[in-house]
């Protein structure tokens, strides 16, 4: 019998419809989702972690343990972002919607509601102007520490790719950041610090509503959410 503490005990659980599995399961991982998506589409974060969740129930199969289930977690939640912003930008993008950025499909600037800081602010400006698979390598990698082998599965790619993607992307970061930032005191500010930048927005990101006062999708429900099940990336 699954230890009934694990993740995936808990969606078990829920997709047996234990709300309570399921409640506890969002709130573990509410935070992270709901910050993944806030990063980059601030107006649309509450609905696509909703969605995330419930393509996390009805995908619970296709888990077979080979990986951890946060990778599991922000798999789903990446090909439900890049399945989302597909609908959003309609030119053509032979290398694959990865290959784009933010600020090339979105015109949301960065506000004082996403972040706070002039630095925070900066910094999420800098990271929306990167490749769309750069941005989120950067951000597995610093907000939520996941390990090189844990981001490759969630960019399904090799493990040597991700490392040299990491170091073109903090390289390509430090450019944005210069080109983007309004006075050298400011660019200066920002990577002095930039690990106390980095935390602080990764906290800010995720502040605006908590577990506690989020509510799990209902599990019972067999539609799948808006844009189908979890899609291909």
């Amino acid at each position: 019998m699954a230890d009934p503490s694990t993740d995936f005990a808990l969606l078990e659980r829920w997709r047996e419809g234990e709300e309570g599995a399921g409640r506890e399961l969002f709130g573990r991982y509410f935070d992270a989702v709901y910050r993944f998506f806030r990063s980059k589409l601030a107006h649309a974060a509450e609905d696509l972690t909703q969605q995330t969740f419930m393509s996390l129930v009805q995908s619970r199969d296709s888990f077979r343990g080979e990986a951890s289930f946060r990778t599991f977690v922000f798999t789903v939640a990446r090909k439900r972002l890049y399945d989302h912003l597909r609908t959003l930008h309609r030119k053509p993008t032979p290398e694959g919607i990865g290959s784009v950025s933010i600020a090339d499909i979105a015109s949301f600037s960065p506000s004082r509601a996403v972040a706070e800081r002039e630095e925070q602010q900066l910094l999420l400006k800098a990271l929306r102007t990167l490749p769309l698979d750069m941005q989120v390598a950067l951000e597995l990698h610093y907000w939520e520490e996941l390990t090189v082998t844990e981001i490759a599965g969630v960019l399904e790619v090799a493990e040597g790719t991700v490392k040299s993607r990491l170091q073109r992307a903090r390289a390509r970061l430090d450019e944005r950041l210069a080109a983007l930032a309004g006075s050298d005191e400011l660019l200066r500010s920002t990577l002095d610090d930039f690990q106390r930048w980095a935390r602080d927005l990764q906290t800010y990101l995720a502040a605006r509503r908590t577990p506690d006062a989020a509510e799990a999708p209902d599990a019972s429900d067999d539609a799948p959410p808006e844009g189908g099940d979890a899609p291909p990336a």
